[in-house]
């Protein structure tokens, strides 16, 4: 090589340095390495992710700033990413400046094939006009009362005798993995109010179903997207090359299921006014359909956006609270205290078989305080979405001081923002249902919505918080009444890296039968509530 040729190529290695030194400088997160940025970090903790992320923004006191792309040009725009879980700029994000931080084009192009523009991937007059519908049927008492339903019936004729199955089966010594049988029936129940149609997936044997089937494979591909950069999957998708072709395969299945299911609903709303024929349908997709000005790709859309959302979400909190609970027998027996005190009163009876005769209703259910605080600290500590971004549209601050420029993104660690010192105490790392009460423990204290991002916050938070706490209650009260859990011997519990938090190798749980006797014995000579509720009784006879 000549030596002005190698004078070249030393002045521009030099000037790279100099601007990856300066860029480097004000990057307050893991190590940034020359052209790779921060990925060997991320490939390195690609098993531990939220963990690393959480220590990261411990050591820099809840903001840093990473470089995906250390090449100059895309370093501070497309390659930048500002993590934080400070909730003042969760606020500023999520609410303060909501319009600076939409999804993005990135997120929606991700989702697109799947999702569409439905409402949990669109933005704008899109989002704006599916949130306002969906605002107004979320407020409706009948589909609190169709959630109900579904979710009494799936718990009593389904999920509870495979687990009395399991119980009875060599002694007790057979284990379930709790958290397919959970996702089989959150899958069950959400279907059922997004569209009406019970895919039956819990069932003694756990049957397939093939839309069932397909919707898990649409959406492992749809995730898989994340692992690779935009060019690489776009180019594979071109070419019809691996994931992208189940992707391409499971989305046509999926819309063929809900085109005959949209086709089939018409035709049944047609005859509304025909008292004789008409069959009333309170799920979300008859709501939709009857505003009249969505077309059947949206109507599609709007079911499946629902059913990413309600399914996943649910079941994977419950199965981490089983596990918790599981590991602290001291909340467990609070839980099923309180189960048994309200019972008593609400059903004017201290027999046990009378209060297992019928499923929990929406008194019952709103009177379990302390269980909702059980589910809150779960979902505190091991939130269903780990992990959120947004897409910055202009230069802005960031009430910490943090300058992100237009282009960049922003990741928000909901996992981190339970586990922060500085928000929650010292014992931010303990399982404690406690923090979410009153003085008195009689009432439910919820925490502001930016310490506390399970469910999102702002604009789009979460419509359907109150009908998850409603299946989360019912299913958790239905199961700890009757049974006894503990985490079969040899199994481990690690979290899986996915866009959920779900649970690597399963749950796999031995179920036992709950003897109520020893609580029932204690609470009657314990005075208090249980003495109101035993006065309550004797009232009612």
């Amino acid at each position: 090589m000549e030596a002005g040729t190698w004078a070249v190529v030393v002045a521009a290695v030099a000037a790279y340095m100099a601007w990856f030194w300066r860029m480097s400088r004000g990057l307050s997160g893991p190590r940034v390495w020359p052209l790779v940025g921060s990925l060997p970090g991320l490939v390195r903790h690609a098993e531990d992710m939220h963990e690393w992320i959480a220590a990261n923004l411990r050591r820099t006191r809840g903001t840093y700033q990473t470089c995906i792309f250390a090449v100059p040009g895309l370093a501070r725009r497309g390659g930048l990413v500002t993590v934080t879980c400070d909730p003042r700029n969760l606020e500023h994000v999520l609410k303060s400046r909501f319009d600076n931080y939409p999804k993005g084009p990135f997120w929606h192009g991700v989702f697109g094939d799947l999702l569409g523009d439905g409402i949990f991937n669109s933005d704008g007059e899109t989002w704006v006009a599916q949130r306002k519908t969906a605002a107004l049927e979320f407020t409706t008492r009948t589909l609190r009362t169709a959630m109900s339903r579904w979710v009494s019936r799936s718990i009593h004729s389904r999920l509870l005798p495979i687990l009395s199955d399991a119980a009875a089966a060599d002694g007790g010594a057979t284990s379930v993995d709790l958290q397919d049988l959970l996702l089989r029936l959150t899958f069950d129940n959400i279907c059922g109010l997004a569209f009406g149609k019970d895919p039956e997936t819990l069932a003694r044997g756990l049957p397939e179903n093939d839309f069932a089937s397909a919707f898990d494979r649409a959406t492992e591909a749809t995730l898989n997207r994340f692992i690779f950069p935009e060019c690489v999957w776009r180019f594979k998708k071109w070419m019809g090359l691996g994931m992208e072709t189940t992707l391409a395969r499971s989305v046509q299945h999926v819309d063929r299921y809900l085109s005959a299911v949209i086709k089939a609903r018409k035709l049944e709303l047609a005859v509304k006014d025909d008292a004789s024929s008409a069959t009333p349908h309170d799920d979300l997709l008859s709501r939709f359909m009857r505003k009249g000005t969505y077309s059947d790709e949206s109507l599609q859309h709007v079911a499946l956006n629902f059913i990413l959302a309600g399914r996943d979400t649910s079941s994977v909190a419950l199965s981490w609270f089983f596990w918790l609970v599981s590991t602290h027998p001291a909340v467990e027996r609070k839980i099923v205290r309180e189960l048994c005190t309200v019972l008593a009163a609400s059903r004017c009876a201290d027999d046990p078989a009378l209060w297992l005769a019928a499923p929990l209703n929406f008194e019952e259910l709103d009177q379990l305080v302390y269980l909702k605080a059980a589910l809150s600290e779960t979902l505190r500590l091991y939130p269903s979405v780990p992990e959120d971004s947004k897409h910055v549209v202009a230069d802005d601050v960031l009430p910490d001081g943090t300058f992100v420029p237009a282009g960049s993104s922003i990741t928000y660690s909901i996992y981190s923002a339970g586990r922060m010192k500085t928000v929650w105490g010292e014992d931010c790392l303990e399982f404690r249902p406690e923090r979410w009460l009153s003085a008195d423990g009689a009432k439910f204290e919820p925490h502001d919505s930016f310490r506390f991002v399970a469910f999102n916050a702002g604009p789009r938070i979460c419509l359907g918080k109150d009908l998850a706490y409603l299946q989360m209650r019912n299913i958790a009260g239905s199961v700890l009444l009757r049974h006894r859990l503990a985490v079969a011997p040899g199994h481990r519990v690690e979290q899986k890296m996915s866009l959920t938090l779900f649970m690597k190798h399963g749950l796999r749980m031995v179920v036992r039968p709950r003897d109520l006797a020893p609580i029932i014995d204690e609470l009657r000579g314990a005075g208090g509530e249980y003495a109101a509720a035993a006065r309550a009784t004797a009232a009612c006879a």
